[in-house]
């Protein structure tokens, strides 16, 4: 394998895409920008160009086309119109249902058959979208899922415990949105379940904070790109290296009929498994709440109607 990967769209989230993969050890060989501000790509690979004499990765770094997609191993999407202070992520679907077609399109015709991860916003239905219109089984068709969100949780359960957010076990699952929500029936610190160490009241303000510091962050600063720069290039090493890691990616789900986040096996191939887990009834609930805005959204656009 040549592991080359597309990154599609050089903007804030692409550019700290590329930027997190060349300052990782990773087993990215080739990696290619492309856009549809051309000079901008251009811009952008003649900047992580100048990195390469002192970074702890050496790949070669290009601007390219669709063209150039057909031997690629993954192609990250981070395309599409941005999400403006105040609007929803729902609030871009429309915009960027269009924009994908025809992107898709366009890759598919180069013989692209490696893994697409998707990233632009509303991403579960963006990835459910790239799967129809790619006709790439669902293994290959993966968002990046509530992983960013997962480690927001982390992060913030480890501040209030004085722990790495490394050893806290604790996952957001469904929409990649409003309708998230964590899974706090089977987090925990060492085993130990977290609820032994917060109070109901505590963990609550925790799943907030995880659901909504997105919005925060936009109104402070007007995107957020960091957090997920570095959580795509985990879940590219992962695909790389197969190494088989649990991850809260957007996999298809077969008994919902829409993409979401949650826990699965990520390796060489894309999704090895989607885990089966068992969710409380209250969990049960808020999940089938945050499938039915999934679908919702999908009978906004022109899409192949979903079953189930």
């Amino acid at each position: 394998m040549a592991n080359k990967v597309m990154i599609v769209g050089t903007g804030n989230v692409g550019a700290s895409v590329g930027y997190c993969l060349i300052n990782q050890r990773t087993a990215v060989s080739e990696l290619v920008l492309t856009d549809i501000n051309m000079e901008d790509a251009e811009g952008e690979a003649m900047d992580l160009r100048d990195t390469l004499a002192v970074s702890p990765s050496f790949m070669k770094i290009s601007a390219g086309t669709y063209k150039d997609a057909g031997d690629c191993d993954i192609i990250i999407i981070t395309a599409g119109a941005p999400q403006k202070p105040g609007e929803t992520r729902m609030d871009l679907l429309k915009k960027n249902a269009a924009i994908f077609k025809d992107m898709i399109d366009q890759i598919m015709e180069s013989g692209f058959n490696g893994i697409f991860i998707v990233v632009s916003n509303p991403m579960d239905v963006l990835t459910y979208l790239t799967w129809r219109y790619s006709g790439l089984p669902a293994e290959q068709v993966i968002g990046s899922g509530t992983i960013l969100d997962s480690a927001r949780l982390r992060y913030r359960i480890s501040e209030r415990l004085g722990v790495s957010p490394k050893s806290v076990h604790a996952f957001q699952i469904g929409e990649h949105g409003d309708t998230e929500f964590a899974l706090w029936s089977l987090s925990n610190l060492g085993g130990q379940p977290l609820s032994d160490f917060l109070k109901q009241s505590e963990l609550d303000e925790i799943e907030e904070f995880a659901r909504k510091e997105a919005y925060e962050i936009i109104n402070k600063k007007g995107a957020t790109y960091y957090g997920i720069g570095a959580c795509v290039t985990k879940l590219v090493n992962c695909i790389l290296g197969d190494e088989k890691r649990v991850l809260p990616v957007s996999s298809y789900d077969d008994f919902a009929g829409v993409y979401n986040g949650f826990p699965a096996v990520v390796g060489r191939h894309g999704i090895v498994r989607r885990l089966e887990l068992q969710l409380t009834e209250a969990e049960g609930i808020k999940f089938q709440k945050s499938n039915n805005a999934l679908k919702d959204a999908i009978s906004q656009v022109e899409a192949p109607q979903i079953e189930a």
